[in-house]
């Protein structure tokens, strides 16, 4: 029986996990971490949280839980871009997946590419998830610090690149950044060379469940030379251990930002979604992400719960009717990545009224997340894909009025999870997987059981259905506001 640890480097939190190889979970730990948007659209984070984060939640599980460990995996957002100097130095607060300040630049790549060819080569369209048009923005706007960069990496590359000292790019970071080119499964020189950067840059590219070295970090409890492997995305991590191992498979993450991934055996490009590779080997990932969908919830905690938690303002919610009472609220607190792409795009109340109350407000924040996932599995469907088993994960999946909003609205069951700690558990296995602790990859079972399943209801779902179309063309009509408010208030 082996012990493995799994550490999840996610947007609002850091998470970790001790698990054993017959399945047991030993000891859990984690840290909250600050998404900072100094500017609006920004969302920035401080690596070195992270990594103290990490320390912290190693030592207090390793407290709870004595004895070796086998090996540590990390998973964590993906592609959060880490910067730093040739010493090692950090150079600048990490630029998240979510950031959405790099409008013109996007522009400016894709008038210098065909935008068809870049999609078929890469599997990703040309938009602000990229990672060419950060660095343009680093090179236009903060030059002192691009000039420093000796080396890029992301959030769980430099995490275990701290355990270890050894640096390593995981192969769906290098996908999702658009310097991957499928047909060769390598980093393209040409492709990089779209931020101003060069290979040299970027540390060797590795599977996730390759070891990369030992620890070196002073970590009490854990020794030196635990390995350490390269880790993976967290999105890919929570979908393989939610059970996406299937076509067909849909995973729903409610979690600070809104993931939904569905396996396919093909890898179907398309500009309005993005790419990643299974870890099952020969399935893909078409997959979407809701800038923020959880972060719209604690915004309206923080802002204007008076003090109420999240469990009570869904009881509130509960007694209000689908529609919120003809409340409809636009998610786009950071811009909207896909399938809008759309940086400009703002967070909106629409319809408010005299005779609406924060239970209101609460409604059409989670309505308004599950009319976003719809639109996903509208795209997905568009592109031939079939959806025929839905997976609720994370955070949000816990709440079981938003649940039941999210079985109405896409009309769909959804399969509730029993032990789903989120993707640190996948991290912890691929960890397993490096060091022969698991044979193969179908032995993730033993760690998730499910735990029954949410039923549409018809008459809510034949609300939606008349709401949802309402709530899209609310934004097809606001979208070319958004650019001409924010060129005229600077904001």
């Amino acid at each position: 029986m082996a012990r493995l640890i799994g550490i999840d480097i996610g947007t609002t939190s850091t998470i970790g996990i001790l698990v054993d190889s017959d399945g047991a979970v030993l000891a859990t730990a984690s840290r909250p971490v600050d998404l900072r948007s100094p500017a609006p659209g920004w969302a920035e984070e401080d690596p070195d949280q992270w990594w103290d984060n990490t320390l912290a939640i190693l030592r207090a599980m390793l407290a709870q839980s004595p004895g070796p460990v086998a090996a540590i995996g990390v998973t964590g957002m993906v592609p959060a871009l880490v910067l730093r100097d040739g010493a090692g130095a950090l150079i600048r607060p990490s630029i998240q997946q979510s950031d959405g300040r790099t409008s013109a630049e996007v522009e400016e790549i894709r008038a210098e590419v065909d935008e068809a060819a870049f999609i078929a080569r890469t599997g990703n369209g040309v938009n602000q998830q990229l990672i060419a048009p950060k660095l343009r923005w680093l090179r236009r706007h903060e030059p002192h610090a691009f000039a420093r960069i000796a080396t890029l990496r992301g959030s769980y590359d430099d995490i275990a690149w701290r355990l270890t000292g050894a640096a390593s790019l995981e192969r769906n970071w290098a996908l999702e950044a658009g310097f991957l080119d499928l047909a060769t499964d390598a980093i393209a020189e040409d492709l990089v060379a779209l931020g101003g950067v060069t290979p040299a840059m970027l540390p060797p590219l590795r599977a996730g469940h390759v070891v990369i070295g030992g620890v070196t970090a002073e970590v009490p409890g854990l020794a030196k030379g635990t390995p350490v492997v390269a880790g993976c995305a967290d999105h890919v991590a929570s979908a393989f251990v939610a059970g996406v191992t299937r076509p067909g498979d849909l995973l729903v993450k409610f979690g600070g930002a809104g993931d939904i991934l569905l396996a396919t055996s093909s890898p179907s490009p398309d500009p309005r979604l993005f790419l990643d590779f299974h870890l099952v080997p020969g399935l893909f990932l078409p997959n979407g992400c809701m800038a923020t969908s959880g972060a719209v919830l604690n915004w309206v905690v923080r802002e204007w719960g008076g003090g109420r938690s999240h469990a009570e303002l869904d009881m509130m919610a509960a007694d209000v009717r689908p529609g919120a009472a003809g409340l409809l609220l636009l998610p786009y607190f950071l811009g909207e990545k896909t399938p809008l792409h759309d940086p400009h795009a703002r967070g909106t109340l629409i319809g408010l009224g005299l005779h609406h109350g924060l239970a209101h407000v609460w409604r059409a924040a989670l309505e308004a997340v599950c009319f976003g996932f719809r639109h996903h599995v509208e795209v997905l469907r568009d592109l031939g894909h079939d959806t025929t088993h839905v997976i609720a994960s994370d955070g949000g999946a816990a709440s079981r009025v938003w649940m039941q909003i999210a079985a109405d609205v896409l009309g769909l069951p959804i399969h509730l999870l029993h032990g789903h700690p989120g993707s640190c558990l996948c991290a912890a296995y691929v960890a397993g997987i490096g060091v022969g602790a698991f044979e193969d990859w179908n032995a993730i079972g033993r760690f998730v059981t499910p735990a029954g399943r949410v039923e549409p209801d018809a008459t809510a779902a034949a609300r939606y259905n008349a709401i949802y179309p309402l709530w899209r063309e609310s934004y097809e009509r606001l979208k070319p506001l958004f650019p001409r408010l924010a060129a005229v208030t600077g904001c």
